[in-house]
């Protein structure tokens, strides 16, 4: 299915699936949006949000962060970084994601999920959905939000198109990163140090077992990639067999990840970091400064941007 929506700026494709030109019109790929493959590193200055931002997404045009201690979420202009506006959601936004038209937004305080339109922010219809307790990480499939809840161990899958809900399904313990791989969801079970492989009906496929705490996940394409939180490292595995194909060290309590089609970045939660790693090998290419407390990362097609917790600030690297 497919939706025309204006957007104004280059999108890369990666993970070895091409390139294409974002012009307006275009012609939105879900299953693209749903991969997170819209498409050297200097920082640019922050930018100040709200308190204590935490989750990133980019919906083609703008970069949106949820801002956990306000209740809110806020939409900047990649190419410059000028806030288009501010809107509240519910208790403790911790992570948003994209469905090709809508931002979603985990409440953690709340045990909801917030719908709401990207172009303008509005509230269209039943825009709160109640999930699981503490939902932590979020994911688009090309047809549905799946919704991980840390506090019942739970993921909950529901209809991107009006928020019904298809399903409730056990995993492990603390589920926190969330990650679709054409195929799969992937989910990072803090509390049990491992993966976990889940098909679209919510049967597991399979479990794999990683660093300490995995926290943050990300597809390059090919691979899965899972920062360990209390390792100091992240871990590669094959999507299509969960074998392990390295873990690499990043630095201290690394967090949130993204791959920008070459390289996986990684922002470490204490250390005031991020690391660069080639995809292909694990290599580091490049250790940055961030500010205070960098959380979660996304990719623009041009540009990283990092959430930094502690600053109230996101870097444009």
């Amino acid at each position: 299915m497919t939706i025309t929506k204006s957007l104004m700026t280059l999108v890369y494709l990666g993970g070895g699936l091409g390139t294409a030109w974002c012009q307006s019109p275009q012609r939105v790929n879900y299953g693209k949006v749903a991969l997170l493959e819209w498409y050297s590193a200097n920082q640019t200055a922050g930018f100040t949000v709200g308190s204590r931002p935490q989750g990133v997404a980019f919906d083609g045009a703008s970069i949106w962060v949820a801002n956990e201690a306000d209740g809110t979420v806020t939409k900047l202009l990649a190419s410059d970084g000028s806030i288009l506006g501010t809107f509240s959601v519910g208790m403790y936004p911790v992570a948003v994601a994209y469905d090709g038209g809508n931002i979603w937004v985990a409440n953690n305080g709340s045990g909801t999920v917030t719908k709401l339109r990207a172009s303008d922010g509005a509230c269209v219809g039943t825009c709160t959905f109640t999930v699981g307790g503490s939902p932590r990480g979020l994911a688009f499939d090309g047809s549905n939000i799946w919704v991980a809840n840390e506090g019942t161990n739970t993921l909950t899958k529901l209809a991107a198109s009006n928020g019904g809900a298809l399903g409730t399904f056990t995993v492990g313990a603390t589920p926190i990163g969330l990650a679709y791989d054409g195929t799969h969801m992937w989910v990072a079970n803090y509390g049990s140090n491992n993966l976990m492989k889940v098909s679209s009906s919510g049967s597991i496929v399979g479990t794999y077992n990683v660093g300490t705490n995995p926290f943050g996940i990300a597809y390059d394409g090919t691979n899965i990639w899972v920062t360990n939180y209390s390792s100091g490292s992240v871990t590669k595995l094959k999507a299509s067999d969960g074998t392990v194909e390295g873990t690499y060290s990043a630095g201290t309590s690394p967090y949130g990840i993204a791959y920008d089609g070459v390289y996986m970045w990684v922002a470490n939660l204490n250390g005031n970091t991020v690391t660069k790693l080639a995809a292909s090998n694990g290599a580091t290419v490049g250790t940055f400064t961030a500010g205070t407390a960098p959380a979660y990362v996304a990719f623009d097609g041009a540009n990283l941007w990092v959430s930094n917790n502690g600053s109230n600030n996101l870097n444009k690297f």
